[in-house]
């Protein structure tokens, strides 16, 4: 469907997607699902123009008599993806950690950290404020819950929101001056064995490098390796391959110590390595477990802090969850 539209003198100065927030809906009076994200990715991905040109700006500012064009495919702008989110309430059994400060808790898979896009998608953060609402029912207003740092959506462990306004400078800087140690478990497929054989475990070894983004803007994030020169940033990460798996698949439990905190990390640096993640097809690695869902091994299970009031050092450790070992059940049913 192609529509257009001429913007009145009253719509001057209006945002893009605001004057379709008011139009579009009157084209499918039939429907209740065009949300604002919507319309929104309908802008981005280049189905509007704007004086004939396309623009991928909701934010941009109409004039009085420009002409607004859309070219509309009802059947996908309507579809609900099954992003394959999983519905999570947050129990006591998930806290890690807790006080008048701040909260630590053991995300689950496939649950995004912070809200998206997407309206009403489910989200730890989200989970966070509604257990401590249920906590403090009388609260009028939903209590606050500030996010200090991210894991993806398909990996899970130890995620720590604060519970207060007052310690966020504390903690930011915790988190900026590397006071937090982070050790991720990553099972991962060693793409050259051989140079293992005979090697005792753990092993350890290190990746420094300078890593950036390596994908266009219009496709998904990928990152890499990428000179300093060229935007990239300063990467370390120390690593200890604990157990081999068995079943006579070259598979490994390692653990990962974050020096620096950049995008994809240890996804990257384990890569380079010759070891990339089951599940992670992005980086290399085999096809996941199926009955984890298939997705990407990696899991979050211990963060080390100074409290940010009293200075002693809090130590959250996240149960590792099946197949990420001691012991490895089911780790040769990973294939390529």
């Amino acid at each position: 469907m192609k529509k257009s539209w001429t913007v009145p003198p009253d719509a001057a100065g209006e945002r893009l997607d605001i004057f379709l927030r008011r139009e579009v809906p009157l084209l499918f009076p039939a429907e209740t699902k065009l949300s604002n994200s919507k319309l929104r990715r309908l802008i981005v991905a280049g189905c509007i123009a704007v004086g004939g040109r396309t623009c991928t700006r909701p934010s941009f500012i109409l004039r009085a008599g420009s002409r607004v064009t859309a070219d509309i495919d009802a059947e996908k702008l309507f579809y609900e993806k099954d992003n394959g989110d999983i519905d999570f309430i947050l129990e006591e059994k998930d806290v890690l950690f807790e006080d008048d400060c701040i909260i630590v808790v053991n995300k689950p898979p496939f649950l995004p950290s912070e809200e998206t896009i997407v309206e009403g998608r489910g989200n730890m953060h989200k989970a966070v404020i509604d257990y401590l609402w249920k906590k403090n029912p009388s609260l009028r207003n939903p209590p606050y819950a500030g996010i200090m740092h991210r894991l993806d959506r398909e990996t899970s462990g130890a995620l720590l929101f604060t519970k207060t306004r007052q310690v966020n400078k504390a903690v930011h800087e915790m988190f900026e001056g590397r006071q937090v140690q982070k050790i991720y478990r990553a099972v991962a497929a060693c793409t050259d064995e051989g140079r293992l054989k005979g090697l005792p475990l753990p092993h350890s070894f290190s990746v420094d490098d300078y890593i950036g983004r390596i994908s266009p803007k219009s496709q998904g994030c990928k990152m890499g390796e990428l000179s300093e020169a060229a935007g990239g940033m300063h990467a370390h990460t120390d690593f200890t391959i604990v157990q081999a798996a068995g079943g006579g698949r070259s598979l490994y439990c390692i653990d990962c110590t974050l020096g620096t905190g950049r995008t994809h990390q240890i996804r990257v640096h384990l890569s380079l390595s010759g070891f990339p993640i089951v599940g992670d097809a992005l980086y290399g690695g085999p096809d996941g477990f199926a009955e984890n869902g298939g997705r990407i091994m990696l899991h979050a299970r211990l963060l080390e802090f100074p409290h940010p009031v009293s200075g002693k050092t809090v130590t959250c450790e996240a149960p590792l969850p099946p197949l990420f070992g001691p012991p490895l059940h089911g780790l040769e049913s990973a294939g390529r």
